[in-house]
């Protein structure tokens, strides 16, 4: 697998249409770098950003061209009104960034909690509620309405390292990520592509965001803080600049981007998922891929079974 550098002087797409993009946590970190990105690429652009919080006073987009929603994300309800406000003022949505989430919550796992009786309360459910439901949320509702385009649109998902290499520690954050985000993109990314929707994910090792300072670490600390003590210790960091980069890059792909995997560290871009497909190979034998390949057009699926292909599966 090769590393490659998202050129933002070439997102000539992006640059030249106004687009409609939809960011959950789009008011604070990652989702705040993309959606300046957006602003600086085309002022046109009409970014809709669901947090939350809204933006810092520093952030400056055309008040005709933003649409800032405050909402619980893991509200089915408030976060759909959110993207009704948008359809209902833009008349279209192009692109979603399906982004919001936070770090591991406590130790769900290895600390007992007693209620009054001595038995063990119920986990604190928070990230798996955040991080895995309500991105699916987001996702449903962003095939909902970029289905309604006759061109389609884009889908990114923030997944993690933790995504592709489980993270000791935050058990459930990975799970979230690994199980959830990227399975989820890989799951629909075939589907997707028949009505001419890609989604992809973005898979940042550690970024200077405020969810450095999550309520499991110290946060009498800045996230600056953090990461100075971190990279102390050789642990390469991203700017949150570097992950909007390969957002932007997916949507000004479209299609093309169907699939992707960028994996970001050190400020460095690679796409996990193509180098994974080509060397399936040797990570599963040839006999199993074999095996695999000749059992994947069974009928298992009622609503699949009905639908002939459009596209070789991959």
């Amino acid at each position: 697998m090769a590393l490659f550098n998202p050129d933002a002087s070439k997102f000539n797409n992006l640059k030249s249409a106004s687009k409609t993009v939809v960011i959950t946590g789009g008011c604070s970190g990652i989702g705040l770098a993309t959606a300046k990105l957006l602003s600086q690429l085309n002022p046109n652009h009409n970014l809709v950003l669901i947090d939350l919080q809204s933006p810092p006073s520093t952030f400056s987009h055309s008040p005709s061209r933003l649409l800032v929603h405050t909402c619980n994300i893991t509200s089915w309800k408030d976060q759909r009104a959110g993207f009704e406000a948008a359809y209902a003022k833009f008349g279209r949505i192009d692109a979603v960034f399906v982004n919001a989430g936070i770090a591991e919550y406590q130790d769900q796992f290895f600390t007992d909690d007693l209620d009054a009786n001595g038995k063990l309360n119920e986990p604190d459910r928070r990230v798996l509620n955040i991080d895995m439901d309500a991105a699916c949320d987001t996702t449903k509702l962003a095939i909902h309405y970029l289905r309604k385009n006759q061109e389609g649109g884009q889908i990114a998902m923030t997944a993690s390292l933790a995504g592709y290499l489980a993270s000791a520690g935050a058990p459930l954050y990975s799970a979230a990520k690994h199980a959830g985000i990227v399975g989820l993109m890989r799951a629909l990314k075939q589907e997707c592509a028949k009505v001419n929707v890609s989604v992809g994910v973005v898979a940042p090792a550690i970024t200077v965001t405020p969810i450095l300072s999550s309520s499991n670490r110290d946060n009498s600390k800045t996230p600056e803080q953090h990461a100075e003590a971190m990279a102390g210790h050789g642990v390469p960091l991203n700017k949150p600049e570097s992950i909007a980069l390969a957002v932007c890059w997916m949507f000004d792909q479209g299609m093309a981007a169907n699939g992707a995997g960028i994996f970001i560290q050190g400020d460095k871009f690679v796409d996990l998922e193509r180098g994974l497909a080509k060397s399936r190979e040797h990570w599963m034998s040839k006999d199993m891929l074999n095996m695999f390949k000749g059992g994947r057009n069974a009928p298992i699926f009622a609503r699949l079974d009905s639908e002939s292909p459009s596209k070789p599966k991959i």
